[in-house]
C-alpha cells in the first residue's frame, strides 16, 4: 500500500572480471610440412583424372574402380523399405558410396546380370530405424566402364594448364603447396597459442554465457541446414539426436570461445588497444564491398560499439601471436 510500499530484490548476472597474465611469450609448436615429390605427383594425378577418357566395357565382369550403372531395390525380409530404390544409378566400385559390403558384391557380375546383395546396416547408421538391420537389395547391372588416364606430358600440360612444359607445371605446384603448407602452419600455431591462452583463464564464469554462445552456434547451424533445404527436426531424425544431446555437442566449443573472448578483451584493456576512425571505416568498407552495399547502410545494421570491440579483440590476437615463442618441444612434453 501507499504507506508501507513494497520491497523488491533483483538478481542479475554481470559480466565477469577476469585476471590474465603471462600472455606474452606463450610457447607453442610450429612445424611447416616439407613438400615431397609424392605430394606433387598427387596434384599431377588430379589433372590426369580431369582429362580422363571413359571407356565402356562389354567383354568382362565388373572390377573394383569400375564405373557401373545399376537398378536396385532394398528389402527387409519381403517388404521394400523407403529410400532403398534406385534406377540407372551410377556407382564407382570402391568409393564407399553404399553401405559396407554392397559394392564388393557387384564385383564379378556382367552386364545384364540380376542378383541379390545381402548386407547389414551399420549400428551407427544415420537413420536409426535401419541401424543394425539385415537387408537384401535386388540388383541389375546395366553398364560397366572405367577411366583411362592420359599420360602426363608437355602436350597435356599445354592443353589443360597455362604452362608449356611438365617441369614448369611441377614448379608451380611445388610453390603453391609450399605456400599452403606455410599458411596451415601459421594457422595451427595461432590455434595452439590461443588454446594455451584459454588455459590461463581461471575465473568463475556464469553458465548463462556458455548457454548464450551455444544458442548462437545452433542458430548458425540451423541457417546452414536451411540453405540445404533441411530443418533441425529432420536433422534429428537422421542422427537420432534430440535437442538436449545436440546442445551438448557444442558445449566444449562454447566454453573455449567464451573464455578466449574474455581473455582477449581483457588483454585489449591491459594494452590500451584502441581503434582509430580510419581503421573502423576501413573495416566497415570491407563489409560494405563484400555485400555490395554502402558504408552508411552497414552502420544501420551493425552495432558500432560491438564491432569496435571485435576489432580490438583481433588486435589482441595479433599481439599475443606476435609475442608467442615457437617451441616444438611443447607438444612432446604434453604427450608425455
Amino acid at each position: 500500500d501507499k504507506e508501507t510500499g513494497v520491497e523488491l530484490k533483483a538478481v542479475c548476472v554481470t559480466k565477469p572480471e577476469i585476471e590474465i597474465s603471462d600472455y606474452k611469450g606463450i610457447k607453442a609448436p610450429k612445424e611447416v610440412k616439407e613438400i615431397t615429390d609424392e605430394d606433387i605427383e598427387k596434384q599431377i594425378e588430379i589433372i590426369r583424372k580431369k582429362n580422363a577418357r571413359i571407356v565402356s566395357v562389354d567383354d568382362r565382369a565388373a572390377q573394383m574402380d569400375d564405373e557401373v550403372v545399376i537398378d536396385f531395390e532394398g528389402f527387409f525380409g519381403d517388404e521394400a523399405f523407403e529410400g532403398g530404390k534406385g534406377e540407372d544409378h551410377p556407382l564407382r566400385l570402391g568409393s564407399g558410396q553404399f553401405i559396407p559390403g554392397f559394392e564388393d558384391q557387384i564385383v564379378g557380375h556382367n552386364i545384364g546380370d540380376e542378383f541379390d546383395v545381402n548386407v547389414t546396416f551399420p549400428e551407427d547408421y544415420q537413420m536409426s530405424d535401419y541401424a543394425g538391420k539385415e537387408a537384401t537389395f535386388k540388383c541389375k547391372l546395366k553398364s560397366i566402364s572405367y577411366e583411362e588416364l592420359p599420360e602426363i606430358n608437355d602436350d597435356l600440360v599445354k592443353d589443360a594448364t597455362e604452362f608449356d612444359t611438365v617441369a614448369e607445371y611441377k614448379d608451380d605446384i611445388k610453390t603453391k603447396l609450399e605456400e599452403a603448407a606455410a599458411s596451415q602452419a601459421d594457422s595451427a600455431f595461432e590455434n595452439a597459442v590461443m588454446t594455451a591462452l584459454i588455459e590461463k583463464v581461471d575465473a568463475p564464469i556464469p553458465n548463462c554465457m556458455y548457454e548464450q554462445r551455444i544458442d548462437a552456434l545452433m542458430r548458425s547451424f540451423e541457417q546452414q541446414l536451411a540453405q540445404q533445404g533441411m530443418d533441425i527436426k529432420l536433422y534429428f531424425q537422421y542422427t537420432g539426436m534430440d535437442m538436449d544431446s545436440f546442445r551438448e555437442t557444442y558445449r566444449d566449443r562454447a566454453v573455449s570461445e567464451v573464455k578466449l573472448r574474455l581473455a582477449l578483451e581483457k588483454i585489449a584493456d591491459l594494452e590500451n588497444i584502441e581503434i582509430s576512425e580510419e581503421e573502423l571505416n576501413n573495416g566497415l568498407g570491407e563489409i560494405a564491398a563484400a555485400n555490395n552495399i554502402d558504408v552508411e547502410t552497414v552502420k544501420q545494421f551493425i552495432p558500432l560499439d560491438e564491432y569496435t570491440t571485435d576489432l580490438r579483440v583481433q588486435k589482441a590476437v595479433e599481439l599475443v601471436k606476435e609475442n608467442a615463442v615457437i617451441d616444438n618441444t611443447v607438444a612432446e612434453e604434453k604427450a608425455e
